[in-house]
């Protein structure tokens, strides 16, 4: 059986699909870009974009009842390689110890442009 997760915290949905979905004990976490979910602004810069794109799918994953310790898993979206060092000093933030498993790739473009996007799969 499977639960839509969805919080006025973290960006709406800009097309067919959930913001999260709980299944079977785990959160799986639709990719988060940088849009402060207030103001439906996007930050400029690379670090400014990972830490609004971090604190949306924290603030997803408290909305479904876990927490960034709780991340298994990520999937981590740059428009840019070069800027790999920056995001991952923002990302580190978030993850300190028993980090989790992740997957960072150079992608062509990402939803509105943005620079960076996460998304991420937790246990509850």
């Amino acid at each position: 059986m499977k639960k839509v997760i969805s919080t006025d915290k973290a960006p709406a949905a800009i097309g067919p699909y959930s913001q999260a979905i709980e299944a079977n004990g785990f959160v799986f976490a639709s990719g988060q870009i940088p849009v402060n979910p207030a103001t439906g602004e996007i930050p400029e810069g690379i670090e400014a974009q990972a830490r609004q794109a971090m604190e949306n799918v924290v603030n997803l994953l408290a909305a479904a009842g876990t927490t960034a310790e709780n991340v298994v898993k990520t999937s981590v979206f740059i428009k840019d390689m070069n800027d790999f060092g920056k995001v991952n000093a923002i990302y580190a933030e978030y993850f300190k110890e028993e980090c989790p498993a992740r997957a960072c790739v150079e992608v062509a473009r990402l939803p509105k442009d943005v620079l960076v996007e996460v998304e991420a799969i937790a246990v509850k």
